[in-house]
């Protein structure tokens, strides 16, 4: 990357079509190996029980674990092996730092149930802390509220047994990769797949930037 060429402006508003140009030579290797910098930030949860019999890493592997052993598609496994991630960054709004990482990858009724996880957990355990266990009522008619309380129930909840089969990080991995180079909805989404002139793949002219960046 040291040899790539760089920026000239040093304020924003004086930045050319030169620059830019530059900026995204940069760009394009960065953002297609997004889904190694979340891994790295998952496994921050190593260890960290917060008083649960199993720690938070576990709590995700193993929701993942079971999302997966229950049929789910891919994209639908690497959001309940994400739901947590924000636990490290986010303790008073974890779910919403675990949406904002996914939301430009998954379909928005996978954003919406992990946005809202954790009211909806909240019915297992609000009342033992003061706060209301039905808070998730006010979400009833929402379409997308059945399947967060399915999700909860089938995955999340019961992800928290020391003694469960839990399939390593190692299994995951390729799903993470894959579900962050591509991203379906984004502002930057075309300026990446258009790249001033594309990008050259042997012969021809590639558009499609994670296509032609891709082993």
């Amino acid at each position: 990357m040291d040899d790539l060429p760089t920026a000239k402006f040093h304020t924003m508003t004086e930045g050319t079509q030169e620059d830019w140009d530059a900026i995204m030579t940069h760009m394009r290797p960065f953002a297609q190996s997004g889904g190694a910098r979340v891994l790295d930030h998952l496994r921050l949860l190593e260890g960290d029980c917060g008083g649960f019999a199993v720690d938070r890493l576990t709590h995700c592997l193993q929701t993942a674990t079971r999302a997966h052993r229950d049929g789910r598609d891919e994209a639908y496994v690497v959001m309940a092996l994400l739901h947590d991630i924000g636990d490290t960054l986010g303790a008073f709004n974890h779910p919403d730092v675990a949406a904002a990482i996914l939301k430009p990858f998954v379909s928005e009724e996978l954003l919406w149930i992990v946005q809202h996880h954790g009211i909806f957990q909240g019915y297992n355990f609000f009342h033992f802390i003061g706060l209301d266990r039905n808070m998730r009522d006010k979400f009833a008619d929402h379409p997308y509220a059945a399947a967060t309380a399915e999700f909860i129930e089938k995955y999340d909840c019961p992800a928290f047994d020391p003694n469960y089969d839990t399939l390593p990080l190692e299994f995951f991995e390729p799903m993470v990769m894959r579900l962050f180079e591509r991203p379906l909805n984004s502002v930057y989404k075309k300026a990446m797949a258009e790249a001033r002139g594309g990008q050259k793949q042997g012969d021809t002219l590639c558009h499609d930037w994670w296509a032609c960046t891709l082993p």
